[in-house]
């Protein structure tokens, strides 16, 4: 079902420049999203994709997108959109919306301004899920089952909960969450709910508190752009070092790593098995390559299809991709049932798809990795690791510190503190 919000219809504003668009985002923007493509801003809310609890989304969503956009377009908004996020798990909820006004720009990364500096951050309270000692037991029971069940991969993941004293300044952090990831995917979704202060039966859906999913994710998981479809899985990972030497040293190692060749090999085969489908041409790398962000190496395969037509929307292929092994595992079905049964909490939107598509088809869809779920002074950050046979608890613990850091930095951390 959708439910139409009494405001003016969507629109689009004169295109900006992409640092000005930056600067305009505030706690209250509907959408943030830049990519190396483009960046764009929405505000407010013209329409809503709601879908009701407890219902396995499938291909649902994509057609309940589809219509909705049709809808827009005959209702003279031009070329409308929809912009948001979609959770890891399939009985949750997307939050997806189509603005009431969205402007465009060219990619972030070729604007050079800094943030201004960090106000000191106080931690009151900090709670780590599950506790270190604990994730490396996962690890272990994860290559356990590996070992006598029909399972090839895992992710398991660990979540920082902390309070802050004051709350979170959203601009600052997306700010530097920018300059970080300049080669990447830069987000900050509103996930508050817009028809607060409607009646239940106007708003469909329960009210929720002021909350933002921001993040700056290394992973593409699809773009569609006429015919041509593009996904870049990333899987295999090695942390960096601030000596140039052992760095490289690293690189090489990681290209090299027989154990995270498999975990990559694993990824790329079943997303090239689930494009397959839809494409009329796909090419797939032979090998992996190495992308680096600046807290990691990671391999790589950039995959490229030509669709057999344009009726495959964006959002129709991510919902076909999603969950890869890249953040879930394989086969999908046995590794859901290892994170419910390993993990103890819900991951909500982490894992997750945030991105946007049009009513042409086209869009582009990031994986929501290197994210925080931020409600005032309440966060919650999060970081996984692709576990296979062969891994190591302290390794994929040192992995996902690492990956945790990006936030952390972000936010003026240099690092995750053991307790407040």
């Amino acid at each position: 079902m959708t439910s139409s919000i009494s405001i003016p219809a969507a629109v689009a504003l004169p295109a900006a420049n992409a640092g000005q668009l930056l600067k305009q985002y505030t706690p209250e923007s509907a959408f943030f999203f830049a990519s190396p493509t483009r960046t764009l801003l929405a505000q407010g809310v013209h329409d809503m994709i709601l879908e009701p609890n407890g219902a396995d989304r499938g291909d649902r969503l994509a057609d309940r997108v589809t219509r909705v956009l049709a809808s827009a377009s005959r209702a003279g908004q031009g070329l409308p959109m929809v912009v948001g996020a979609v959770p890891f798990n399939s009985t949750s909820p997307a939050h997806l919306i189509v603005p009431r006004a969205i402007q465009s720009a060219g990619p972030l990364h070729r604007t050079s301004e800094s943030p201004r500096s960090h106000l000191p951050i106080t931690i009151q309270e900090l709670r780590q899920v599950p506790e270190p000692r604990d994730y490396v037991r996962g690890v272990e029971t994860a290559v356990g089952l590996m070992r006598s069940e029909a399972l090839s991969k895992v992710v398991l993941s660990r979540m920082l909960e902390m309070v802050l004293r004051e709350p979170v300044d959203l601009r600052l952090v997306l700010q530097r969450l920018s300059q970080q990831n300049r080669n990447g995917y830069t987000f900050a979704a509103n996930l508050s709910d817009p028809t607060a202060g409607l009646s239940s039966a106007e708003r469909g859906v329960p009210t929720s508190r002021a909350r933002t999913l921001l993040g700056a994710s290394p992973e593409l998981l699809l773009s569609r752009s006429g015919l041509r479809v593009i996904a870049n899985p990333l899987a295999g990972s090695a942390v960096r070092s601030p000596d140039p030497d052992e760095d490289r040293r690293r690189a090489i190692a990681l290209l090299a790593s027989e154990k995270d060749r498999h975990e990559h090999a694993i990824v790329v085969d079943a997303v090239a098995a689930a494009l397959r489908p839809f494409c009329r041409r796909l090419s797939v790398p032979d090998e992996p390559s190495l992308t680096q962000t600046p807290t990691l190496w990671h391999l790589s395969s950039r995959l490229t299809g030509e669709l057999r037509d344009l009726s495959i929307s964006s959002m129709k292929l991510a919902t076909a991709l999603h969950p890869t092994p890249a953040v879930c595992g394989y086969p999908t079905d046995r590794a859901r049932d290892a994170i419910e049964a390993i993990e103890p909490f819900d991951r909500g939107f982490f894992t997750g798809l945030v991105g946007w598509s049009d009513a042409s088809g086209d869009g582009e869809w990031a994986v929501v990795i290197r994210c925080a779920d931020v409600a005032g002074r309440a966060l919650r950050l999060y970081a996984g690791a692709g576990i296979v046979i062969g891994s190591n608890g302290e390794h994929e613990l040192a992995e996902t510190t690492a990956k945790l850091g990006t936030m952390l930095n972000a936010l003026g951390l240099d690092e995750a503190p053991e307790r407040a």
